[in-house]
């Protein structure tokens, strides 16, 4: 079974969702402050981590950006509703997605699927399509991605992104397509998630603003040869 590991203070909100995604088919572990999540988060075990922002003894976004210098694990954040820049930052610390508190519990379970069939990685061993342009190559089953030969970490959402991007370069991807594509769900109007997931991938291959991938105002994204 799928192993989540859930990181919130809120004791009686955990209780629920335990009860709910149990029902869905996940095995889900309860944790209280962020030194804790911080440690279990590390466990091979849980395949994913949704992590509340408002945490004792360390807060989310800071528990985020420490794992994120050890690994790409999935990370969902929960942030109060009206936290748009927590949500951001954590977008840009490298979470997977975020959702509002309090959250649906069916669209919190739709989001981790999501989040899970992006992460899935079919093998190991490079048999397999490459993508290559410039100098950028992103191969499929290893789900790995090389810059001039370097590797870059990406997180799984990163990594669909851009290979959504890769393989129609030279074309314009509307905004909404790469939405349901990749973050699988419409673009709402105040949704950044995107636009983050964008401006992270820049910034781990050394684009500059417009250059690699262009934003095409009020259309999508190019992806430039």
């Amino acid at each position: 079974m799928t192993e989540i590991l859930l990181a919130d203070d809120d004791i009686e909100l955990c209780s629920m969702l335990q009860t709910y995604l149990a029902g869905e088919g996940f095995t889900v572990t309860a944790i209280h402050d962020g030194e804790t999540a911080q440690t279990e988060a590390l466990k091979d075990h849980y395949d994913l981590l949704v992590l509340d922002i408002m945490l004792p003894k360390l807060n989310g976004l800071d528990v985020l950006k420490n794992l994120r210098q050890q690994c790409q694990k999935p990370v969902l954040i929960l942030s109060a509703r009206g936290d748009d820049i927590d949500s951001i930052v954590g977008l840009e610390l490298g979470a997977d997605d975020y959702l509002s508190k309090p959250c649906n519990p069916r669209v919190l379970a739709a989001r981790i699927r999501a989040i899970l069939r992006r992460a899935e990685s079919v093998s190991n061993i490079e048999q397999i399509e490459v993508i290559k342009v410039d100098d950028v190559e992103l191969h499929t089953q290893s789900r790995r991605v090389y810059l001039r030969s370097q590797l870059i970490e990406l997180t799984a959402t990163e990594f669909t992104v851009l290979e959504i991007l890769m393989r129609n370069a030279g074309q314009i991807v509307n905004k909404n397509t790469l939405s349901v594509d990749a973050l699988d769900r419409k673009l709402t109007r105040y949704d950044r998630s995107l636009d983050m997931h964008i401006s992270n991938i820049r910034k781990k291959l050394c684009f500059a603003n417009n250059d690699g991938i262009k934003t095409i105002r009020n259309v999508g994204y190019l992806y430039v040869r």
